[in-house]
């Protein structure tokens, strides 16, 4: 197993060095939610998902549901390297006419299960492909990834009471607790603490880890798949994680490195 998560913590790595990259080339992005996330997304990609590349609508495919759909450089690079497409495309990103747009689209894009965005759906979309899988016979499991800045949002409450009331247990939901939102310290904008008391008020399996520590993400998964409830795992992380300059700097929310700046972040990432 400390081979198996040695390996995740280097496709963690090569996942920020593409985020870093793909942003740069492009001149447009967000790398600061996307680093945030980038231990989380190649645990589910590389260790966890069943998933096939070479099919992507396999409709027993595990799936992931990006809510915080600005963070997509790792999403797309997650996808690249997996190989549903090349590697070549991720400085495309926002392009126009690209299959890498600004926020997931999964018509586009091979690999994307949910068209995001517009924040506060993941969870409704994550809970309705579960409730789905119950009607088809289809086993498989459903993953979100919430920013806690989004947990402001009522539609976020009002699937996760959903979810919680049909016992939905093959749902999977990550709140990428950063601390920040676009408009600044979640703290200051939406007020909002003890996310995980409010899961657990209604109902839901909740465990608390560290979002950068892969042994703590997979053991949450596999304690999440023996419960009988959806679950929540609150994964404290830092924005802009693996580069100095960027981490718990929330004018990398959405930005670009200048050419100093980029070659300091890619010396950083290795």
């Amino acid at each position: 197993m400390n081979s198996d998560i040695k390996d995740l913590e280097n496709k963690a790595k090569m996942l920020r060095k593409d985020v870093v990259s793909s942003v740069y080339k492009a001149k447009d992005g967000h790398p600061g939610p996307a680093l945030s996330i980038a231990d989380i997304v190649a645990t589910l990609y590389f260790g966890i998902m069943n998933i096939d590349p070479k099919n992507p609508s396999w409709a027993e495919r595990d799936r992931l549901v990006l809510s915080k759909g600005h963070a997509c450089p790792v999403l797309y690079a997650a996808l690249a390297r997996k190989g549903y497409f090349s590697v070549e495309l991720l400085p495309t990103l926002r392009e126009l006419g690209s299959i890498l747009q600004g926020h997931p689209d999964m018509v586009k894009t091979p690999g994307v299960d949910m068209t995001t965005g517009s924040l506060g759906h993941g969870i409704a979309s994550g809970a309705g492909m579960v409730a789905a899988s119950r009607v088809t016979g289809l086993d498989y499991r459903v993953f979100v990834i919430c920013g806690d800045g989004e947990m402001n949002e009522g539609l976020i409450w009002e699937s996760a009471i959903s979810a919680a009331k049909m016992k939905l247990n093959n749902l999977t939901v990550f709140v990428d607790v950063n601390g920040y939102q676009s408009g600044g310290s979640t703290k200051d904008v939406s007020g909002i603490s003890s996310i995980d008391g409010i899961f657990k008020s209604i109902g839901w399996h909740v465990q608390n880890i560290d979002g950068h520590n892969i042994s703590e993400i997979v053991n949450a998964i596999e304690f999440a798949k023996k419960d009988d409830r959806p679950s929540a795992i609150m994964a404290k992380t830092v924005k802009g994680k693996g580069v100095s300059f960027m981490e718990n700097n929330n004018k990398w929310h959405k930005g670009v490195p200048s050419d100093d700046e980029y070659n300091i972040a890619m010396k950083e990432l290795g």
